[in-house]
């Protein structure tokens, strides 16, 4: 289901048409865990909405700008969640186009309970990296729904992925940023990110019908019920295989991750181990498996028959 990498290989910077007041621009920070880099989005006729500015790039703050016509203005910026690839941009675009920011909250906002107690344990983030700094100059709710010129977003919290992850529903259009994506599956690593709201979230989403889904990277997805009930099989897929393993021997998320992730290239190893662990918490909490001592990163697991 995932896409092959050359599906989508758009120009970096430029303004591209996806409809007739939605455009996309692509930001310069491709990377293992962004793909060809950050969609940043712009909709709307002559009051713009910037859905996720990207990183620090003075090259794709002048591209947001430049993408501007003659009688637009930016009215909005719309901040998904706060992974670095995503929400730092944000500031300075309000500084220079006054436009206020919006998101569901800081960067610790919509975090559950386990893993507020995860944070306070020690265990640290992983993966691509959290913008400490970001804070909405407007904070949004579930099912708040957010005006413009012409355009109207509902805001369905998602959490999963991170805490303050939301998605936005455009009538029967979804933007998705990194809870759904079509060239991979979404990183959940704990603190940050909760398999057991992740899977939540999709189950929320699967609710609804949708034409399509524009994601935080990779090329719009077509078909959104078969790729949410793909992301749903492919999680599913995983708790049996560490439950099988599991049924053989404790064991703990790094020796799962060699086991279970045996083409992942070393460096992203990590990041897999991370998945590996969001499933032995959210399994912790289904009673399905238990940790031998304290919950944390680095317990030995154990299955509970």
């Amino acid at each position: 289901m995932p896409q092959a990498p050359d599906d989508f290989d758009p120009p970096i910077g430029v303004a591209i048409a996806l409809g007739p007041t939605l455009r996309r621009i692509l930001a310069p920070n491709p990377s293992p865990m962004t793909y060809r880099g950050t969609n940043t989005y712009l909709l709307g006729h002559r009051g713009i909405a910037v859905i996720d500015p990207g990183p620090i790039s003075a090259p794709h703050l002048e591209s947001i700008l430049a993408a501007l016509e003659p009688g637009q203005h930016v009215s909005h910026i719309i901040v998904t969640h706060s992974h670095i690839d995503h929400s730092p941009l944000a500031a300075t675009l309000a500084e220079r186009t006054g436009a206020p920011i919006l998101g569901f909250g800081g960067s610790t906002a919509g975090r559950s309970e386990v893993m507020c107690d995860l944070a306070i344990a020690g265990l640290a983030g992983g993966g691509e990296g959290i913008d400490t700094e970001f804070h909405p100059d407007q904070s949004v709710a579930d099912g708040e729904f957010i005006t413009g010129d012409g355009w109207a977003l509902e805001v369905i919290h998602t959490p999963g992925h991170l805490g303050n992850h939301i998605a936005l529903a455009w009538e029967d259009v979804c933007f998705t940023a990194d809870h759904v994506m079509g060239w991979a599956s979404s990183l959940v690593s704990p603190p940050d990110g909760d398999l057991t709201d992740f899977m939540a979230s999709c189950h929320r989403l699967l609710a609804r019908d949708w034409s399509v889904f524009h994601p935080g990277h990779g090329a719009p997805i077509t078909d959104p019920a078969a790729r949410l009930d793909w992301l749903v099989g492919h999680r599913l897929s995983r708790e049996t295989a560490i439950l099988d393993l599991l049924h053989a021997s404790p064991a703990t998320a790094r020796q799962l991750a060699e086991h279970i992730y045996v083409d992942t290239p070393r460096a992203l190893l990590g990041a897999a181990e991370r998945n590996v662990f969001a499933h032995l918490v959210d399994l912790t909490g289904k009673s399905t498996v238990a940790p031998e001592s304290a919950l944390s990163a680095t317990a030995t697991f154990r299955k509970i028959d």
